[in-house]
């Protein structure tokens, strides 16, 4: 089973109609026994860092999602969901966030003409191979909506990078965890192909 976890604040109906456009079934999920039956798991997430991170914890969500990283599972962070990922987040303060890669979630600098949020489409530079990038050209286009974007420690977490207007961290992932801060399901064939990839795992 493919679960996608429901804390609230998710776009969870566009993951799940995605995952079916390419022949998989997901399940909305809001119980932490029901990721621990699961084989893959998906952390969405559209909305304020601390909202969610208490959400997670409030709920035991959180700890059921770290369980399954460190059982093995593919499991994927989705926007919100690759910035819970990390240590720490500087929205609206300093909050601590899952911890399961090394790093902090910052803002974009404020810069002459730049827009943020960084909304639309934007091309990907692969700095690794990634299971999610298998059969893609060589350089996607995929769709984004965010502020704040994260800076991991170790460079090596870094898959992908975008430019707005210097390199951030696109995706990211180590192991059998992966994530992405655009969104796939809004980002058309290019989308559609990572989530058949990711269920294939």
């Amino acid at each position: 089973m493919i679960a996608i976890i429901d804390y609230g604040m998710g776009n969870l109906r566009s993951v799940q109609k995605a995952l079916e456009a390419v022949g998989h079934e997901a399940t909305v999920v809001s119980d932490p026994d029901q990721i621990h039956r699961a084989s893959r798991v998906i952390l969405p997430g559209v909305g304020a860092f601390a909202d969610a991170i208490a959400e997670l914890r409030r709920t035991g969500l959180g700890e059921a999602f770290r369980e399954a990283v460190k059982a093995g599972k593919p499991c994927l962070g989705v926007c919100l969901g690759l910035q819970l990922l990390f240590d720490v987040s500087e929205e609206d303060g300093e909050h601590q966030g899952l911890g399961l890669i090394p790093g902090r979630v910052v803002r974009f600098d404020h810069e002459p003409g730049l827009k943020i949020p960084h909304m639309g489409w934007n091309t990907l530079r692969a700095r690794r191979p990634s299971p999610l990038l298998e059969g893609l050209e060589a350089v996607p286009s995929v769709y984004f909506v965010h502020s704040y974007h994260a800076r991991p420690a170790d460079p090596a977490d870094v898959v992908a990078e975008s430019d707005h207007p210097r390199p951030f961290a696109a995706m990211v992932g180590r192991e059998n965890l992966m994530a992405t801060q655009f969104h796939p399901e809004k980002s058309q064939r290019v989308g559609l192909a990572m989530y058949a990839n990711f269920a294939r795992l």
